[in-house]
């Protein structure tokens, strides 16, 4: 099985570390492959950024496909792009936010969410509308830690998503779920912290992407995600 992770910005050290986390927990069966667009923002952190990735991000899919995988996943918590990437792909697409929220549903009664900048937690708590878990979520919290930031150990950024989660305890929160695909190695040092499920969604999209492929499950073709007719644009970018 050959899964490609993408990440959506084109940080090369951000999509190194997502290929190892995703490679980590992948089965011995599992190929990963890490891809990252050579044009669109070095991070993204809110609509703009989402919006011009697109592209990229497209592109990146139409190739994996060529090469052949089985399953893609979007690396950005924000599911950037994932309507359009069902549709232009034949293959399964996930998104790493709605896989944290599936996840960390089937663990935990209620959750919250850490994630980055207050303008994307915005995007986030649309998403958990959308997907039908916003009686779940008790709170999105914002770090005010910029993406690109969080690997910058004097930024202290696990102490700070630390502090969030014992905010979201106090009002109910069993589970958390870590609302971007950079705080994926903080996810086991703050689960055994807190004593909580704290789900990274590079590692439970990897696990729903394998379950997909190994029950010959894809996405449907037959209405919103039908492929587009006007793929060909694509070409232009």
């Amino acid at each position: 099985m050959r899964i490609a992770i993408i990440n959506p910005n084109t940080t090369e050290s951000m999509t190194v570390r997502i290929t190892a986390a995703a490679r980590r927990v992948a089965s011995p069966d599992t190929e990963i492959v890490g891809r990252q667009p050579s044009l669109g923002p070095d991070a993204i952190e809110g609509p703009f950024d989402g919006a011009l990735s697109v592209p990229g991000l497209l592109k990146e899919i139409v190739a994996a496909e060529a090469e052949g995988v089985d399953a893609h996943i979007i690396a950005c918590f924000d599911d950037t792009g994932l309507d359009a990437a069902r549709a232009v792909a034949t293959r399964p697409v996930i998104g790493i936010g709605e896989a944290s929220f599936h996840a960390v549903s089937l663990v935990a009664h209620s959750f919250c969410v850490v994630t980055t900048l207050s303008r994307s937690a915005s995007v986030i708590e649309d998403n958990i509308l959308r997907y039908g878990f916003s009686q779940r979520c008790r709170r999105v919290f914002a770090t005010d830690i910029p993406v690109l930031d969080l690997e910058k150990p004097e930024n202290g950024a696990g102490e700070r998503i630390s502090a969030f989660i014992r905010e979201g305890m106090e009002i109910g929160a069993e589970g958390v779920a870590l609302g971007c695909a950079g705080m994926t190695e903080f996810a086991q040092d703050l689960q055994r912290a807190h004593g909580i499920p704290v789900v990274d969604g590079v590692t439970a999209a990897v696990g729903l992407a394998e379950t997909l492929v190994r029950c010959r499950l894809s996405t449907s073709k037959s209405g919103v995600w039908a492929q587009p007719t006007r793929r060909h644009v694509l070409e232009k970018f």
